[in-house]
């Protein structure tokens, strides 16, 4: 709270005010019988086969190539150095790299004259640097780079067949792991479906909320939430100074890239304590520690037990809970468009 003393003296004390936010009292109308679409998208045999495909990629062996060129889609292993008006520029040059051609991995061009080949060979890559390319002295600027290919290595991909469902598989045949993609596919998009189905609905919930909603809630929950990226961060082995300095963000930036986040989830938790308070949901005992034990399912290599989360985290629980039970009452009272 802002506090402003307003009269002291002996006889009277102390008279202060003390001007602070105030959680909102919200109203939501009309959060029953709420229209929306609900599509699940049918599973192609397309789709099907591209996840076999990659199955088959992730399975392939790799082979060096001697008897032809460099095409797409080959690893080639070879020296550049750079030269911009004859002279060499800083970056330009490596020995031995690694490059899969057709991945973009560099300038426009580059790639594309690598491919005919063959190894051993020396050859010119001449192009031309985009003019928005990140170094300011190189762009727009054309360049050659003197290539030797050392080493030209191609995926080999297993046959198509029985044994090889047999090899990457608990199927015994190629039909059977068809069917299985597909049934996941399928389980896949219905999830998918549902979960549009029912930002739909809270979208539809939101809408219908009134009430003035103080900033500082949505401040602080971005706060909230910049405070657990920085720890995702962390436990990733990178500090929130390094990755600003990767993205060119300051503090403030990274704050308000979780701000429209932050306003949604803000106004959903309203809403829905609102709706849980209409409606007099409740949790029982027995559900709250049905949830306290998948948590500490989830969690048992850290030896959390039950108890501690329940402990820690009992009202939070309980509040989740009841909130799901509103979401669920809103979807069984949703009509399908």
């Amino acid at each position: 709270p802002e506090v402003e003393v307003t009269a002291v003296s002996k006889e009277e004390g102390v008279t202060m005010k003390a001007t602070c936010v105030v959680k909102p009292d919200v109203v939501v109308k009309d959060y029953k019988g709420i229209k929306a679409s609900k599509k699940v998208e049918p599973v192609t045999d397309e789709e099907v086969n591209a996840e076999i495909e990659r199955m088959r990629n992730r399975n392939a062996r790799t082979i060096t190539v001697e008897d032809r060129a460099a095409e797409n889609g080959d690893i080639v292993n070879f020296d550049f150095e750079g030269f911009v008006d004859d002279k060499p520029f800083e970056g330009g040059k490596a020995e031995h790299y690694s490059l899969t051609l057709g991945s973009g991995q560099f300038i426009p061009g580059f790639e594309e004259q690598i491919v005919g080949h063959k190894t051993g060979d020396s050859f010119d890559v001449n192009v031309t640097f985009p003019e928005d390319y990140h170094a300011e002295e190189l762009k727009g600027k054309p360049a050659v780079f003197k290539c030797k290919l050392h080493e030209i290595t191609a995926k080999e991909l297993p046959e198509l067949d029985d044994e090889f469902v047999k090899d990457v598989s608990e199927f015994d045949t190629l039909d059977e792991l068809k069917a299985d993609i597909r049934k996941k596919l399928e389980t896949s998009k219905e999830n998918a479906a549902n979960t549009a189905f029912e930002n739909a609905l809270i979208d539809g919930i939101i809408a219908n909320m009134e009430g003035e909603i103080p900033e500082e809630m949505f401040n602080a929950r971005a706060d909230e939430m910049v405070q657990d990226f920085e720890y995702r961060l962390s436990s990733q082995g990178m500090s929130m100074d390094v990755y600003m300095q990767y993205t060119g963000m300051n503090r403030d930036a990274v704050r308000d890239s979780f701000k429209e986040q932050a306003t949604r989830q803000v106004k959903v938790a309203l809403a829905l304590e609102k709706i849980v308070q209409n409606e007099g949901i409740t949790v029982s005992d027995e559900e709250l520690d049905a949830e306290a034990a998948r948590l500490a399912e989830q969690y048992k290599g850290q030896n959390i037990t039950a108890e501690q989360i329940k402990n820690a985290m009992g009202e939070q629980l309980k509040n989740d809970l009841a909130q799901k039970k509103a979401v669920e009452l809103i979807k069984e009272t949703a009509v399908e468009e």
